[in-house]
């Protein structure tokens, strides 16, 4: 909205001070310092995206702030940084070249590339995913990596999440608002997850976990995913189940969201 501007003009000649790739807390507190120093900071990042944008649960273990949603708290971190000067650019930047000063950005949206003196990075991450048969194929037809932005469309379904950390933990508890059921498949015996959230997944009435459990393929037809075919054991025997690992396990999904964690995004870089 209102608060997004367009790219600055800025040439080899005339670079701008600086420029920050990523809007998230990294990219605008980054913002907020810099503005605050005079620098007159552009902050490069799409309108929606990033892991706090796309936070369903509230967010509860950041310092100082009692209740607010994860577009709520980066909402108020972008009136912060506007409030000081920074200038916001609802873009992505596809190429950089770091050879010579001044610094090129070349955006996906706009024309002109940026010239900048200095330049930080704080482009998050991006989810991982499993690589087996049928995930790229039923994805956005039952397999995702955001329960919350595509929970919904599964209400009264019976779902799957796969992971055990604090992000699966997260999901679970998400998706068993408006869900049938919610079966977590879970590579270890253990839940990784932090105290708090693994006990809240392990009493709720409508979560069930699979231990030792790991997603072998996903299958379905015509109108999406059906089925997580699983294999119970890890796949270097280190489950202790002695004969009872391997065997196959059907594990009923209209969707399927994987929380294994995150690969940076610094691809840019390369």
């Amino acid at each position: 909205g209102a608060m997004f501007s367009p790219p600055p003009v800025s040439s080899a000649a005339a670079p701008l001070r600086i420029v920050i790739l990523g809007g998230g807390p990294a990219g605008l507190s980054a913002a907020i310092y810099a503005a605050r120093a005079g620098l007159s900071p552009v902050v490069v990042a799409p309108a929606f995206g990033g892991q706090l944008q796309g936070k369903g649960v509230d967010v509860e273990n950041f310092p100082g702030v009692m209740e607010a949603t994860g577009p709520g708290l980066v909402a108020r971190m972008r009136r912060q940084a506007a409030a000081f000067n920074a200038t916001m650019v609802s873009d992505a930047a596809v190429r950089v070249d770091v050879s010579r000063s001044p610094f090129t950005i070349t955006l996906d949206e706009a024309e002109a590339p940026l010239y900048a003196r200095a330049l930080v990075v704080a482009t998050g991450a991006d989810s991982r995913w499993l690589g087996v048969p049928g995930e790229h194929e039923y994805r956005g037809r039952g397999v995702s990596s955001c329960a919350t932005c595509d929970g919904y469309l599964y209400r009264g379904k019976d779902v799957v999440v796969v992971g055990g950390g604090d992000s699966a933990a997260e999901e679970a508890l998400l998706l068993a608002r408006t869900s049938r059921s919610v079966t977590m498949i879970v590579r270890r015996g253990v839940l990784r997850a932090s105290r708090s959230l693994a006990t809240r997944v392990l009493e709720h009435p409508n979560i069930a976990v699979e231990w030792n459990v790991t997603v072998d393929r996903f299958e379905g037809n015509a109108d999406g995913l059906r089925r997580a075919i699983c294999r119970r054991g890890t796949k270097d025997g280190g489950s202790g189940q002695g004969a009872a690992a391997d065997a196959e396990l059907s594990v009923r999904a209209s969707a399927a969201f994987v929380s294994i964690g995150h690969e940076p995004n610094t691809g840019l870089l390369r």
